[in-house]
């Protein structure tokens, strides 16, 4: 994969289908972080930005979904579900509580941090933007200012779609991957399958 870190510091991994089966290794055969992510994660005043667990095939929602009804939506495969309980094994197993679970209204997103740590907040600015990007900047202003004000010694996870994420980031994800982002928006770890 092509390299979009904003910081050439920051090495980047091959790319394989979903990053969150990564989460449940720090090493381990075709596994590794670009950082010591348990240690910057303890030290807080961050956000793990991942974009929402595999899917079922499909680009965007279908015609005429509904954002309150799951069924109207591209929704989390068996495995995107899988993913997520081991995104959230790998966190309770090194002890990391997140302070807060965000996550965008679409049920994809939701799934995946429900699934992964059992609780999540619908956060406006993590919303899709996909067909509609009015929003865009004043969602990203919104994520800026939340990252300003995380504290140290704690975390959040923050789960979104592509087009957020690349826009706050500079990092293009896929499916279940993630970057650990610091309060001034500097992404300070990613991870992917080798």
């Amino acid at each position: 994969m092509k390299n979009t870190s904003r910081d050439p510091s920051v090495p980047h991994l091959p790319k394989r289908r979903d990053v969150l089966l990564g989460l449940i290794a720090s090493a381990g055969p075709g596994w590794a972080w670009s950082a010591d992510v348990v240690g910057l994660l303890r030290a807080g005043g961050c956000a793990v930005l991942l974009r929402h667990a595999e899917t079922v095939p499909g680009t965007g929602d279908p015609s005429g979904f509904k954002l309150g009804d799951c069924r109207t939506q591209r929704n989390l495969s068996s495995g995107g579900q899988v993913a997520s309980r081991r995104l959230g094994e790998w966190f309770g197993s090194r002890g990391l509580q997140p302070v807060a679970v965000r996550a965008s209204a679409w049920c994809r997103c939701i799934d995946t941090a429900r699934l992964a740590f059992g609780r999540v907040q619908v956060f406006a600015p993590l919303n899709s933007v996909f067909n509609d990007r009015v929003t865009l900047p004043d969602q990203t202003q919104q994520l800026r200012q939340a990252l300003a004000g995380l504290k140290d010694g704690e975390f959040e996870v923050w789960v979104s779609h592509q087009v957020n994420i690349t826009t706050l980031s500079g990092e293009y994800l896929a499916m279940g991957e993630g970057c650990l982002l610091n309060r001034q928006g500097k992404v300070m770890a990613r991870l992917q399958l080798a």
